[in-house]
């Protein structure tokens, strides 16, 4: 097996194998990014006299090929290769010759995976950030779309309050509000430059760190080379954490679509073809997918733990361990992605029940209404909640069923407009386009 590392000794098979592990199959998700991280590492390189000018040509232009090769999906990590570095290094040695092994100077393959992961990271987050944008927007137009038709509002799984469609919607939209704030933490961790790092102690070449920093798009180093490897396993839980936020959104979500979809709220439905039936009940119409998003979202937010339980008490300094956070991450991007992505698709078909309220169980809704009504005109709170409890006791409460709520967020005030803004706040503050256009000037 090709390795960066190796020198005589063959290393024994089933160590090779469980060393190995599933590296080479979460690599392929890695290789553009490796390429990015080779490009500016061997421009900075020629600037400080490790690469001559027609060593840099040569590499720049046969990397540029490798690059245009994986977003055309022909590259592959051959039987034998041991990751995504070797098979790049690989191919640029067999078709460039010596200037292809010139590559790896002044670079360990911990701080190589370093950055990687983190450009990796980065494009994942944007990912999650746009199908987050995307939910968001259906969230809030269907907020508005039905904003005064009421529904029930429950406390303990009791008939409560007055609620409305407008009320719900917005709260997940506001909800997914948050969660980007925690995802905006988690890429500015991330988006900060380890290479150059070297094994986590630096290197005596006189790298320079700020130029590899600039050319890949990053707002910043990990200035101590030290914390620069720490920061592998502390990046990934922080991440997992954002990740989780979102999840923990949906899960909710989706829990409410399950019951307010069942024949003993009946207060949404969707068109058969989104929903699945039974093999041996014909009056069935099942929300699989919002029972999926449900236990896929439950499962990502045990994402956290999963990754503290990884990297928890480790010493400073690179660990083998750490190759495991890959199969705890890049699955979850994967599977977050497609629960906001289904969500998204569900809601586009949501049909509401508009008279739902008119239903005498749900007359105890307006008692505090009603309550509030008496207060209004002069009666003291503890009074009217007594004789508005008496009515209800007696058979005799006959409530008036408007209601009033003037207040922010409230049913007649929902404040979408502000919450539209705070998204747009936060939005605002990733800055994908620099990122994008450091990415496009490196491979160009």
């Amino acid at each position: 097996m090709s390795k960066l590392w190796q020198k005589t000794t063959q290393v024994n098979a089933r160590v090779e194998d469980f060393t190995v592990g599933r590296d080479r199959e979460f690599d392929r998700q890695m290789a553009s990014f490796d390429v990015l991280g080779s490009l500016a590492h061997t421009r900075m390189l020629n600037t400080i006299g490790l690469l001559s000018e027609d060593n840099l040509k040569a590499v720049q232009d046969e990397l540029k090929t490798v690059y245009q090769e994986i977003d055309c999906n022909q590259f592959e990590i051959e039987p034998g290769v041991e990751d995504v570095h070797s098979q790049v290094e690989l191919l640029l040695t067999r078709r460039i010759g010596e200037a292809g092994k010139k590559i790896h100077s002044g670079r360990s393959r911990n701080d190589q995976v370093l950055v990687d992961l983190k450009l990796f990271f980065r494009h994942e987050l944007q990912e999650v950030v746009e199908g987050v944008k995307t939910l968001f927007d259906s969230l809030l137009q269907l907020s508005e779309k039905y904003r005064n038709v009421l529904l029930p509002g429950y406390t303990h799984f009791q008939v409560a309050m007055p609620s409305s469609f407008g009320l719900w919607f917005g709260a997940y939209a506001e909800s997914l509000t948050d969660d980007l704030e925690m995802v905006l933490a988690a890429y500015k961790i991330t988006n900060k430059n380890p290479l150059g790092s070297a094994a986590g102690y630096g290197s005596s070449f006189p790298l320079n760190r700020t130029l590899t920093t600039q050319l890949l798009g990053f707002e910043s180093l990990n200035y101590n080379v030290v914390y620069a490897q720490m920061g592998r396993g502390k990046t990934e839980r922080i991440i997992a954490q954002a990740l989780s936020a979102v999840a923990a959104t949906l899960a909710k979500m989706a829990m409410d679509q399950c019951l307010y979809l069942s024949q003993n709220f009946s207060f949404v439905s969707y068109p058969e073809n989104l929903t699945t039936g039974s093999s041996i009940m014909p009056h069935k119409k099942n929300p699989d997918v919002w029972e999926l998003i449900r236990g896929k979202c439950n499962r990502l937010q045990a994402l956290p733990n999963d990754v503290a339980m990884v990297t928890t008490n480790l010493a400073s300094g690179y660990h083998r361990e750490m190759q495991i956070l890959k199969e705890l991450l890049f699955p979850a991007f994967t599977e977050l992605k497609s629960c906001l992505q289904m969500a998204e698709l569900m809601l586009q078909h949501i049909e509401v029940k508009t008279d739902i309220l008119t239903d005498p169980k749900y007359a105890y809704l307006f008692s505090v209404e009603e309550v509030n009504r008496q207060v209004l005109n002069g009666v003291p709170f503890r009074d009217a909640y007594k004789q508005v409890g008496l009515a209800i006791e007696q058979g005799n409460f006959n409530p008036n069923q408007e209601v009033n709520h003037t207040h922010e967020g409230s049913i007649g005030n929902l404040c979408n407009t502000e919450i539209a803004e705070a998204m747009d706040n936060i939005l605002q503050q990733f800055p994908f386009s620099k990122v994008e256009h450091a990415v496009q000037e490196l491979v160009k």
